[in-house]
């Protein structure tokens, strides 16, 4: 049975057609969650809480041939209020201060395209994830996040530009 099948009979109620569709992707919206989480456990309970949302909402998917991008934008808010309300925090014991810098100075490190990634907002972060990692086109990112097509460019150009000069603040703490 195909996807779009499986689409429209699980809004009808087909039980079985829904898990089809959760297995399908259910690696997609795995990666998705540990891209935000960063945790292995945080993103299998973001995982089944995109499985019970989807299940709760499939009624409203207004277009069935979008049902993969729809499920990975629930699972990135899913991951975003996750996160909300985690705020972890990490305080450091004042006898272990001594070890954070050396006599030389703060020794600089050098950022990764993900933690690069991470410092954008949570729209610019989903647009920049939908379009490069999901291979979304600019039609399906904005059908699918509610905005113009015009502000779905706007945001990927703005969060590009953002993660450049990041890399070039970053470039000059390596010289």
């Amino acid at each position: 049975m195909n996807e779009l099948m499986n689409v429209k009979n699980a809004q009808k109620g087909d039980k079985q057609a829904f898990m089809n569709l959760i297995d399908k992707y259910q690696d997609d919206i795995y990666r998705t969650a540990l891209i935000y989480t960063k945790n292995q456990d945080d993103a299998l309970d973001i995982a089944q809480e995109t499985a019970f949302r989807a299940y709760s909402k499939i009624n409203s998917l207004k277009n069935p041939q979008f049902f993969k991008t729809w499920l990975i934008k629930i699972t990135m808010n899913a991951a975003i209020d996750l996160l909300r309300n985690k705020k972890k925090v990490t305080h450091i014991k004042p006898e272990y201060t001594d070890f954070i810098s050396t006599e030389d100075g703060d020794i600089p490190l050098s950022m990764t395209l993900k933690e690069i990634v991470n410092k954008l907002n949570e729209r610019e972060k989903s647009v920049v994830l939908l379009k490069y990692y999901f291979n979304h086109t600019f039609q399906e990112i904005a059908t699918v996040m509610d905005v113009p097509i015009g502000t779905t460019k706007s945001i990927l150009y703005r969060s590009l530009q953002k993660m450049r000069l990041e890399m070039k603040e970053d470039d000059i703490y390596e010289k």
